[in-house]
């Protein structure tokens, strides 16, 4: 998977490298054509040297000119009438085998030259009515000193700028992904009980395309919304009413059988299971309308998770007894209380203790622990079995999801409204292999 990057670093690195690339481009071009210039200067000051030994008596004021430009640009010189040597400057220290092959060069020739360990330019003139010649030669670290002083300072200036630059990308890059930050924060905002359109128009005209298609999927998404909630309305008005007319017939019964101790009996364990099957589908109908975000509206109380326990077993007594279970509660710690909506857990750990009857083999064994553990309060339920793959423990909470080869009966969204339910609650439900064959489940509340 491709990591994703920052677009502001992007582009100011961007902009910082093409900026770099053309000034070391720029700095290249200027220090050749300063190398290319300075060696042309140089070479003028050589030749005007010589011209002035071959034409210059060498008076008083020649000889005092020749002596400011020969310690001025390091210039050495020697004026030869044939073999003799006529003058030369005091500085002239080339060797006798080096002067020959300087000798040996061409007319009005510039040359370069290795000598006393280091380079030097030389030039060599000959005036042919006088059979003079001259001979000026100059180190070549000279003419670089300055251009490496001159290179130092344009590498300096050109840090400064680009100092100065990545300064300035910073902060107005900075400020035109402000834009951006808003309209991500905007995005943000948006839930469930806000689906209005973005109403910012983004500072780019690349982002338009794409807030608009935000905006038509927020209204998509609003009218799916809104029939859904139609839809649970419509559902809950159905099943509200036969839940109410048999209500109703119950307490017509009661009032009718109330000298019939067995039969009022019946009606009044029917009533409580129709009284929990009203707070059922209120809580369902709640929880189908809820999103995560929106936990905070559930109606929460403390309860006493042991005693919640004891209900759930409670309700579903017959069906332990008919499978002969055994059933082993565990309790770490007494009155273990948790901040909870109490239908909803209720629903939760019924669903729980269901799965686990109906997964564990006749006469088998169930087992509950209940305490804290790590700054929360813990629920654990485990069952005897065969033993559960590693893929179908993965893919336990996802709705629908059964196990292939299952011979009891289920719907396939026990498990998954029991990851709902701790979801809200902002706990944490673990679904792991039981060391007694089965499942083991635990869930955290705080």
């Amino acid at each position: 998977m491709t990591q994703a990057v920052s677009l502001q670093a992007k582009l100011i690195k961007t902009s910082m490298l093409s900026s770099i690339v053309a000034g070391i481009f720029a700095l290249v071009l200027l220090v050749s054509l300063s190398i290319y210039h300075n060696m042309n200067v140089q070479d003028e000051i050589m030749d005007e040297v010589a011209d002035m030994l071959l034409i210059s008596d060498l008076s008083a004021t020649s000889g005092f000119q020749l002596d400011e430009l020969s310690d001025e640009f390091d210039i050495q010189y020697r004026l030869m009438n044939g073999v003799v040597m006529l003058t030369q400057s005091p500085e002239f220290d080339l060797q006798q085998g080096q002067a020959n092959l300087l000798a040996k060069s061409e007319d009005n020739g510039y040359a370069f030259i290795w000598a006393e360990n280091k380079l030097l330019r030389s030039y060599r003139a000959i005036d042919q009515d006088s059979q003079l010649s001259v001979y000026v030669v100059q180190p070549l670290s000279v003419r670089f000193k300055d251009l490496l002083q001159s290179f130092i300072s344009y590498l300096l200036v050109l840090l400064s700028l680009w100092l100065v630059q990545w300064l300035i990308l910073h902060f107005s890059v900075k400020k035109q992904f402000k834009s951006i930050q808003l309209l991500s924060t905007e995005i943000a905002e948006k839930n469930a009980n806000d689906l209005s359109l973005i109403q910012q128009q983004p500072a780019f005209k690349e982002l338009e395309p794409m807030v608009n298609q935000l905006n038509q999927m927020l209204a998509r998404l609003d009218q799916a919304l809104i029939a859904e909630q139609r839809f649970t309305a419509d559902a809950s008005h159905e099943l509200r009413s036969p839940l109410s007319a048999i209500q109703m017939r119950l307490q017509l019964l009661q009032r009718k059988y109330a000298e019939v101790p067995e039969i009022y009996q019946q009606l009044n364990s029917i009533q409580n299971d129709v009284n929990r099957g009203t707070l059922v589908l209120e809580n369902l109908l709640l929880l189908a309308r809820l999103d995560p975000a929106d936990a905070s509206e559930l109606p929460k109380t403390w309860i006493s998770l042991e005693q919640m326990t004891q209900h759930v077993l409670n309700s579903l007594d017959p069906f332990i007894d008919e499978k002969q279970l055994q059933i082993h509660i565990h309790i770490q710690s007494e009155d273990v209380q948790v901040y909870v909506n109490e239908e909803l857990l209720f629903i939760c750990i019924r669903n729980l203790v269901d799965n686990a009857i109906r997964y564990t083999p006749v006469q088998g064994n169930i087992y509950i622990q209940i305490g804290p553990l790590n700054n929360s309060n813990s629920f654990e339920i485990q069952n005897d079995g065969e033993g559960i793959p590693q893929d179908i423990l993965d893919r336990l909470g996802e709705r629908f999801y059964r196990a292939l080869g299952t011979k009891t009966q289920g719907s396939g969204l026990g498990l998954s409204i029991c990851k709902k339910v701790i979801d809200l609650h902002h706990g944490q439900i673990q679904f792991t292999a039981s060391k007694y064959g089965g499942l083991s489940v635990c869930v955290y509340l705080r």
